[in-house]
């Protein structure tokens, strides 16, 4: 697969992401400018983590309205696939690609730990090689993860099986003390309807490579390889 990951000013994991699919995975990768208004031809877009603009107003507010976005969306709404991870998420949900808003953390403090999630659903790309019994240790850095919805849109996502990952105890339990952040059902991650576009706040990227003692995010890229069409 051919990747374009994003920068935005104040993006911060724009590299660790170009590190794992390009030297880890050994995909083609290319650097995609917040004011380009091309995306190379790339099969998905990645939106990484950091504070793009400062979070100024709020998290992924001001990005949503960069050149660039405008071909993101021009791509997911056409079938292309599209990765947002903590403020790539925020962007998402702040652009509409995604349902529900991402607000500040019940705590109104910034966590930076390894917390655990598993799949909601094989449903989808990122989720259809992951086992649904198995217990993923990512870690999250983010001060507005917070998801929240309306009721009739987190009963249309789970309906429709949108809900990706749930944060968790290390033995899979789903329950309100191991909720970082204070997130409606637990949410870590979602996908749209089509199924084509991913958000979620833990780091995959930042728990893919052996020197850092943790590769479980690393089952989540390959997941995208075998299971995305090229």
């Amino acid at each position: 697969m051919k990747f374009g990951v994003v920068t935005f000013p104040g993006s911060n994991c724009d590299q660790d992401m170009i590190y794992v699919l390009g030297d880890l995975l050994k995909q083609e990768v290319v650097s995609l400018w917040h004011k380009d208004t091309d995306l190379k031809g790339v099969d998905m877009v990645v939106l990484p983590g950091g504070f793009s603009y400062g979070d100024y107003l709020r998290s992924g507010a001001i990005a949503k309205f960069s050149p660039i976005m405008t071909e993101v969306i021009k791509h997911a709404n056409q079938g292309g696939y599209v990765l947002g991870v903590c403020n790539g998420f925020q962007i998402l949900t702040e652009s509409g690609l995604l349902p529900g808003a991402l607000l500040h953390n019940t705590d109104r403090k910034f966590i930076c730990k390894n917390i655990y999630i598993k799949p909601a659903s094989s449903n989808s790309p990122i989720t259809a090689g992951l086992s649904m019994e198995e217990v993923y240790k990512i870690p999250i850095a983010h001060g507005e993860g917070r998801f929240y919805a309306a009721d009739e849109t987190i009963a249309q996502l789970q309906d429709n099986e949108q809900i990706l990952f749930q944060y968790c105890r290390v033995d899979g339990k789903i329950d309100p003390e191991n909720n970082p952040n204070g997130s409606l059902l637990n949410i870590a991650g979602i996908t749209n309807k089509s199924k084509n576009v991913f958000g979620m706040m833990p780091h995959p990227e930042r728990a893919a490579d052996a020197t850092l003692n943790n590769r479980d995010g690393l089952a989540l890229f390959e997941s995208i390889l075998t299971h995305c069409k090229a």
